[in-house]
């Protein structure tokens, strides 16, 4: 059996109540799920989605409201791009494109994003794992230190 996932779900708390967060949770049964309500999924910031990789996730879910019915009128276009700049980083540290997706809810409910989260997670399973070695999250990216600058010497006017 493959190991558990530590999979970090963010939600937009206006589009969604307890009962389905619930459900989303029991869907990642025997994973580790970190759950955080944001007023808006647009207030998801790359930060955020820096320290849950930082705190070893495996991949974060965005779980927006649906398309053009945003209560603070883009907060969900707002989720998508900096989860997009999320992957964009990722890829540039060397832990690839991917572990962030954003779930939009429809009129379809909670059954489509449960579906839609469980994909995810199989496709964050099938991922490659990086090498032993190369520079985790919280090292973004290891750079080797640059030897400081000579300035030149300024004389002294007395």
């Amino acid at each position: 059996m493959n190991a558990p996932l530590k999979m970090h779900l963010f939600y937009c708390c206006t589009c969604l109540d307890r009962e389905e967060i619930d459900r989303c949770r029991k869907s990642l049964q025997g994973d580790v799920v970190c759950v955080i309500g944001l007023p808006c999924s647009g207030k998801i910031d790359v930060p955020y989605l820096i320290k849950a990789f930082e705190t070893g996730a495996d991949g974060v879910i965005i779980v927006t409201c649906e398309s053009n019915e945003c209560r603070n009128l883009e907060g969900n276009l707002r989720a998508q791009k900096r989860a997009d700049a999320m992957d964009e980083l990722l890829e540039e540290i060397g832990l690839g494109r991917g572990r962030v997706a954003v779930v939009h809810k429809t009129v379809a409910g909670m059954g489509k994003i449960v579906e839609e989260i469980g994909a995810f997670c199989t496709t964050i399973r099938h991922l490659s794992v990086p090498k032993p070695g190369t520079p985790k999250v919280s090292g973004i990216p290891q750079r080797h230190p640059q030897p400081p600058t000579t300035r030149p010497h300024h004389q002294e006017i007395a």
